[in-house]
């Protein structure tokens, strides 16, 4: 398993710059609760699936199960 950012670098840039205007909240959800802390909840669930490939809610970080 490995997570990695989003290759895209404009997709990293704009979801930092989220990060940093809502205090590490994904920028994407509209509640400011712990679940929604990046790394968020519910990614941190879909890592620990062994299944799971894929992106975060944001696309920021990705998992290969490689």
């Amino acid at each position: 398993m490995k997570i990695t950012l989003n290759p895209d670098e404009n997709v990293v840039k704009s979801v930092r710059e989220g990060l940093e205007k809502t205090g590490g909240y994904c920028p994407c959800r509209l509640e400011r609760t712990e679940e929604n802390k990046c790394m968020c909840q519910e990614f941190r669930e879909q890592i620990k699936d062994p299944d799971f490939e894929g992106y975060c809610h944001c696309m920021l970080y990705y998992k290969n199960k490689e």
